[in-house]
Formats: C-alpha cells, structure tokens, sequence
C-alpha cells in the first residue's frame, strides 16, 4: 500500500486523517481520530481506551466494524509511527451509527457529503495537480497563471473558471478591487517584482486585495504564492504550521499591515518543495481555511 498520500479533513475544527489506499483504490480513515470528534476528547490515553472499550463491546456483538477494521503505520500524537485502527468509507458511516445524540447525525452527513459538494470535488482536481504534467505549464506569476491555476481547480464546477469576474464583490464589508478598473490592477500586480520573500508577500497581498475571481480566489491564489515562492527562493509554505484562525487575522491585517501574514508564512517556510505530501497537506489547509464556521 501506498502511505504516502496523506489526506486532512476537519470536522468542527477537529482533523480527521485519512491515507489513501492505492491498490483499492479507497480511502482508510483513522478512527482514532472518528472516535475523538464523536466523543468530544482531546486527551489522546481516553479516546484510545474508550475506542478499546468500545471495540471489545462491538466485538461481542459480531458487528461487522470490528470485523472490517484494519490496522496502518500511522504518527501518532508523540510523533512515533505506530500501528492504529483504520476503516473505509463504509466502516466510518457503520461506526458512526454506534454513536446516539445528533452530533453523530451531524458527522454522518457531513462525512457522507463532504466529497460530493463543489469544494470536495475541487480538492480532488487540486490534489491531481501535484502528479499532472499541466503544472510543469503554468505561467509563474503572472494573471494568467492564476487563470490557469482556477480553471483546473473548478472547471465543470463553476461556468466562471479561469474568468476575471464582471462584477464587484465584497466580504465582511471589505471592498475588493473595482471589476471596472481589475484589468489595469491585474497587470499592475503582474509588473510587481518577485525575487525575495517580502516582495512576494507583498505581490500575494495585492492579488488578494483584488480577488480577480467570483468565488475560489483563496484556494487558487495560494497555490499561484507556492509556486512563485518554489520558483525564487526554492522554499513553499508548509500550511499545517499555520492555523486557520491565525491565517484569518494576518489576512484581515494585510491591506494595511502585512508584518503579521509576513512573519506567519516565514516561520512556515520549508524547503520540501517536490514532497507530496507537504503539497497534500497544504490543500488539505488552504481548503479548510475556506470552510465556512
């Protein structure tokens, strides 16, 4: 089995981690990380003795969740690789089942159809992204690139992909960039240089200001920052460093003060730049960031 497409989900603000089985073509679940959400636990010695509590009980009841458990190499919380329980799809939404209370509910349809939504499907077409040729072709830096960037993102998703947008847009009562004047502000950022990491930021801070997309200008725009940063400096931004609350806040500083964003995306510099995983991870990231509360 291949271990080493990793994948995060978050479920209120919890990970559920998931490794991709290549063989079966299926993902496997932590379900350590099921039974911590379903319980509200964070303490890592309780949730693994209920799930052996829980496990022993199910057991005893020949249900077929023991029966379809598997075991993987996995990090644990002490960060050693340890075998843990996983389940696949089905064997999650059978867990869930053993859980009462409308929390479990809640779970179930959020696992159910997380996948199916635009964002789940999208994520799909950016996990590809890695692996295809497409990415040797994108403009680095560039308005166009960026177009490049949204139309594989969510083309067949959305009718506007890969399209400058027409009309003025506006969240928690900021103002993007005028669409009257958006392409002479697209080539003004496009003519910003990109040789060291402040400028960068700064060029990744105007693009935002401008948001030149309807929806999914976060998502394409970080990824457009990566690979500027790879190009340059040969480093990428290991999203996991950053959590979603402080990327929030440095992101509603920039249009006035970008030290904050500067020094978050410093500190989560790293030079893993062709790791799968780290570019796994951080869509895994750059998706949850956009998850609406």
């Amino acid at each position: 089995m291949n271990n080493s497409k990793i994948s995060i989900r978050f479920f209120n603000d919890r990970e559920v981690r998931a490794v991709w089985d290549e063989q079966n073509a299926k993902w496997w679940f932590s379900v350590l990380d099921i039974v911590a959400v379903l319980t509200d636990q964070n303490d890592y010695t309780k949730t693994r003795n209920y799930w052996k509590y829980l496990k022993a009980k199910l057991k005893k009841e020949n249900s077929q969740v023991v029966s379809v458990t598997t075991q993987l190499k996995f990090i644990a919380p002490d960060g050693k690789i340890r075998l843990a329980d996983m389940l696949d799809y089905k064997g999650i939404i059978s867990l869930g089942k053993t859980f009462p209370g409308t929390k479990a509910n809640r779970f179930i349809d959020w696992f159910t159809f997380s996948d199916e939504s635009i964002d789940g499907k999208s994520k799909i077409k950016a996990y590809a992204l890695f692996e295809s040729s497409f990415i040797d072709s994108i403009e680095i830096g560039t308005t166009k690139g960026l177009q490049q960037i949204h139309a594989y993102l969510f083309g067949g998703l959305y009718d506007f992909a890969g399209q400058i947008r027409q009309k003025n847009i506006s969240k928690a009562g900021f103002q993007f960039a005028i669409s009257r004047f958006l392409g002479d502000t697209l080539k003004q950022i496009e003519a910003m240089p990109e040789t060291t990491f402040d400028e960068i930021v700064n060029k990744y801070v105007e693009i935002n200001i401008a948001h030149p997309f309807m929806e999914g200008n976060g998502r394409s725009a970080r990824i457009w920052l990566d690979l500027i940063l790879k190009n340059s400096l040969k480093k990428c931004v290991d999203w996991s460093k950053i959590s979603k609350g402080e990327y929030m806040k440095a992101m509603m500083l920039s249009p006035t003060n970008s030290n904050v964003l500067k020094t978050l995306l410093n500190n989560a510099l790293t030079d893993k730049i062709n790791n799968r995983e780290m570019y796994m991870k951080g869509i895994d990231y750059s998706y949850y960031y956009e998850e609406n509360n």
